[in-house]
């Protein structure tokens, strides 16, 4: 008996171990709920990490582990075969921080996401390989062709991306209540409109539907009643949207997800939507002002009908999340009171907002880059929560205190319960306002939100090193 343990042992011994691969979020999600240790994002979870790696071909026999520095620990101290890291622009400096301590510790390094494809040189020098692109053609054959050996500096995919026959994510591997919102799902791909500040028109994305049946199934198998479409206009395929809700009526479970204000024309639609389940929307109602809304070709929004749009949906007792951007072209330093007081008027359940940020690659970019008045391009600040420009009709730090106030002001007690209706998602609308009220306060006491001199923005570079990486392993 003794001697076959050994013998077993030895052959254990001799056997390879798995190959690692980590899939990685690198941080820096602004919408946090901080307390001590825990981290939940305000946010729905993120679908790209848990699609790789539910696309990982199986005969490979990889251990996949899937973390997103917003709400996890970053391993950094263990050792990986293959780091793959996706970037948004406000994550891109951190990611390459991230992406030279993994090769360092001998880990070959794949760089991807929205950043990536916009600015592909400057992710070059940090990566083994970058994914161009949409990644659902090209990851299972990167992750092949890296198990061959024979590994190629660029995988690209720009056009429509594959949205059928989709694997479902692997949300099992994503932290447990690391999100307001755990399950989401994806019906549709990109967006037809063309707004200067949006990264969509920037990479020709396209625009894809998927199947409804699959989109059926995968929600039909999500656990629990409520879930999130993670699109960018789930509505903007009229026919296609009717049909996906009428298919959903059935499982009779809730949803929330984003749409524009164009939803207000059709009332079959609302009438199918709010059948279907639909408790709570996302819109980017942006400005208050017709001029505003045309400076960043967002014309179908008109001011003048938000009451409509909001009357709509309350009827149907679907909370109204509103989104509005400050550090437009045409708003002037009253722009932050005329604001909360339209979300006061309106009866907005759960206001939401950002700053104007010129995304590199976007039409506002070029504007804005053309004129002089981009601050500097120290990507780390570029989340919509922090002045990166100089306004036309008021100062950096006016634009900022401006900003601020009006977060704290719209989310204060009063002013918040006159907004919070009584019907059956009033949970929804009230634990949003008390998220966002503690938000409001986190950044009033953020001591690094924006440079005081213009010595200080003339001293920024895009390659500033932000915070060390020992603080985003803890």
């Amino acid at each position: 008996m003794t001697r076959g343990t050994v013998v077993w042992t030895q052959q254990a011994r001799a056997m390879p171990r798995p190959k690692r691969l980590l899939i990685l979020l690198p941080g820096g999600q602004p919408h946090l709920l901080k307390l001590g240790a825990i981290r939940t994002s305000f946010r729905e979870a993120p679908l790209t990490g848990t699609l790789l790696a539910a696309l990982v071909p199986l005969e490979l026999g990889l251990e996949v582990t899937y973390v997103d520095g917003s709400v996890s620990p970053i391993p950094l101290a263990e050792d990986f075969d293959l780091v793959a890291i996706s970037l948004i622009t406000g994550m891109a400096l951190r990611g390459y921080e991230l992406a030279e301590h993994f090769r360092r510790r001998g880990a070959t390094v794949v760089l991807g996401g929205i950043h990536v494809s916009l600015l592909p040189e400057e992710a070059r020098p940090h990566a083994d390989a970058l994914v161009i692109g949409f990644a659902e053609r090209t990851w299972p054959q990167l992750l092949r062709d890296w198990c061959a050996g024979v590994l190629k500096p660029e995988y690209r995919h720009i056009g429509p991306a594959a949205v059928a026959g989709l694997p479902h994510p692997r949300r099992d591997l994503q932290k447990p209540f690391g999100y307001m919102m755990p399950r989401t799902v994806n019906a549709t791909r990109g967006c037809r409109q063309a707004c200067d500040f949006c990264v969509a028109p920037a990479v020709p994305m396209g625009w894809n539907t998927r199947p409804v049946g699959e989109v059926v199934a995968e929600v039909r198998a999500l656990p629990g009643r409520t879930f999130a479409f993670h699109d960018l206009n789930l509505t903007d395929d009229i026919g296609y949207a009717k049909e996906l809700f009428a298919a959903l009526r059935p499982l009779r479970k809730q949803w929330g997800g984003l749409v524009s204000t164009k939803i207000a024309r059709d009332a079959e639609l609302l009438d199918l939507m709010a059948a279907s389940g639909c408790s709570y929307l996302l819109i980017g109602f942006e400005s208050v002002s017709p001029a505003a809304l045309r400076g960043m070709r967002k014309r179908f929004n008109a001011p003048d009908h938000y009451r409509e749009v909001v009357e709509a949906l309350h009827d149907r007792h679907i909370v109204v999340q509103g989104c509005f951007i400050f550090g437009l072209d045409d708003d002037m330093p009253d722009v932050f009171a005329q604001t909360v007081a339209a979300i006061d008027e309106l009866r907005i359940d759960i206001p939401r907002f950002a700053l104007y940020t010129p995304f590199p690659g976007t039409e506002s970019y070029r504007r804005l880059k053309a004129e002089g008045r981009i601050l500097h391009e120290n990507w780390r600040y570029y989340d919509t929560q922090h002045v990166v420009i100089r306004p036309r009709h008021m100062s950096p730090a006016e634009l900022d205190r401006g900003f601020i106030w009006a977060w704290r002001e719209c989310f204060k007690i009063g002013i918040a319960a006159k907004r919070i209706r009584l019907h059956r998602n009033t949970r929804i609308s009230a634990v949003g306002n008390l998220a966002y009220r503690l938000y409001g306060h986190r950044l009033k006491r953020d001591e690094d939100r924006f440079p005081r001199t213009e010595d200080v923005v003339a001293a920024w570079s895009r390659h500033e090193p932000a915070q060390p990486l020992a603080e985003v392993s803890a």
